[in-house]
Order: C-alpha cells, then structure tokens, then sequence
C-alpha cells in the first residue's frame, strides 16, 4: 500500500491539532495570530514556539506579522481571481478532502481485544525474547593491565563489587562506555562481537571474567548485572501494539478496496 496512506494520517493529526486554540502572540489588523498558526515559519525544525528562547520568539512573531500582512497584501491585489490561483485551489481542495476523508475512513476502522489475541497466538513467534543479558565491562589495552584489574576486582568484597566495577570502569576503561561505568545495557547473543558474548553468556548474575577477554578493541572485564531467560513477551504487553497493527492493516485493505472499485468505473488513460 502506498506510503501516502500514513503521510496523510500524520498531515491530519497536524490539522486536527491545529485545531485547538492556542495562545494569542500577536493582533494584526484586527486579527489574532495564535502560537500554532507559526508552523509556516518553523518549518521543518520540529521546535514548538514555546521552546524557544525569547529573543527568538521575537524574531518568529515577527515573521509572523510580515506573513500575515503580506497574506493581507496579496488577497487585495486580486491574485484570487487569476489561473494561477484558481488551479492551486482547486488542488488544495482536493488534497485536503482525500486527506480528511482518510482520516474519517481510519477512525472508522475498529479492532477488538479478541481479534488482537488470535493474531497473538496465531503469532506466538514474532513476540519470542531470546536471552538477554545486562553486563558491563572496562576495555584496556594490554593484557598486563587487564590482569591487574581482575586481581583488584578478585580482593573486593562480594557486596561492593558492583560499585568497585563501575568506579575501575570510569577510571581505567577506554571504551566510550566508561563515562556510564562500562554501562552496555540488556543485549542478546550475535549483538557483540562473539568472544565477547559467549564470555557473558557464560557468567552468572554478580560474576566477572577472571581472565581478559581478547577481542579486536583489546582487552576486556566483563561483569554481568542481570539475565534474563529465552520467553514469549505476555499479550498484555504487545495488545496495543498488535491493534494499531491490525487498524492499519484493515484500514489500508479497505482504502485499497475502495480504490479499485472506483478504478472499474472511472475512465482512464495513461500517458507515460
């Protein structure tokens, strides 16, 4: 299905926000120019007006008013009565009833909570966790130094391991997770290179390598926070998710029927 399916929900959804009336920056003529009518001067930057600093707010509601009053301008000089105009009309008109009439078609398409589970079951493998596993590690670059940290890590207690990695991994490590103390996140097998997951893998939750492991960056320790088991995510996690899906899904098939019946009827001729 064509992308602009998705391009017109996401246009909408400006629309419809636009919509709602938002604080008033600035009166021009009598009219008031409201926060989210400043879209045509932000453009493509994704910043709302009231993120900006004030000296740019300044600049912004400027614009605004030179817009609007050159809107003003050109509406006077009788540009609606040209060819030019009339025929970009006529497109906006068009663009915009496919755009709304998409919207209406998209919130008309409904998914039910048991639809959502039979696609789950019918899907059980989409929502398989492998393994995970949550581990830090400090990269150094000779074997020696590597070897003398583990000798460091191997004399402190059990309950202060953790905290002695971290500060080791903040000190000592080369790697660009040093600053989070060797911080790597959950990650499953195949993710890192592979020396270096199976020696994770191996580990138990509070464990650390007692030898450096070689890899192409150096020498690491590595210490595992947590893992976790191979499992299927529960549906309750996924339910939403699995709707917004299977709406889009309905909605497209329908779009794409009414498409096709109307292509029956229409006359039609390709100019390539």
């Amino acid at each position: 299905m064509r992308n602009y399916f998705v391009g017109g929900l996401v246009a909408l959804s400006l629309i419809a926000s636009s919509a709602v009336a938002g604080k008033v920056v600035a009166e021009v003529n009598g009219k008031k120019i409201r926060s989210e009518d400043l879209a045509g001067v932000l453009g493509q930057s994704g910043m709302r007006f009231d993120q900006l600093p004030p000296q740019i707010k300044e600049r912004v509601v400027d614009q605004a008013i030179e817009r609007e009053l050159l809107k003003e301008h050109a509406l006077h000089s009788g540009i609606e009565s040209t060819r030019e105009y009339q025929e970009a009309l006529r497109k906006l008109k068009g663009d915009l009833a496919l755009e709304v009439w998409m919207r209406k078609q998209y919130e008309s398409v409904h998914v039910s909570d048991s639809e959502a589970r039979k696609f789950y079951k019918e899907n059980l493998d989409k929502f398989k966790q492998p393994e995970m596993v949550h581990a830090r590690h400090i990269l150094v670059k000779s074997e020696e130094e590597a070897r003398e940290i583990i000798n460091e890590l191997r004399h402190t207690p059990k309950s202060h391991l953790k905290e002695k990695f971290i500060e080791l991994a903040k000190t000592k490590s080369v790697g660009p997770s040093a600053r989070r103390g060797g911080d790597l996140g959950f990650f499953k097998r195949g993710q890192m290179v592979q020396e270096f997951s199976d020696a994770a893998f191996s580990l138990r939750e509070g464990d650390f390598t007692k030898r450096p492991v070689k890899t192409q960056f150096g020498y690491h320790i590595i210490y595992v926070e947590e893992k976790k088991p191979p499992r299927i995510i529960p549906f309750s996690q996924v339910k939403e998710r699995i709707k917004q899906q299977l709406k889009m899904q309905k909605f497209q098939e329908k779009v794409k029927e009414v498409a096709e019946r109307l292509k029956k009827r229409a006359r039609i001729k390709k100019h390539l």
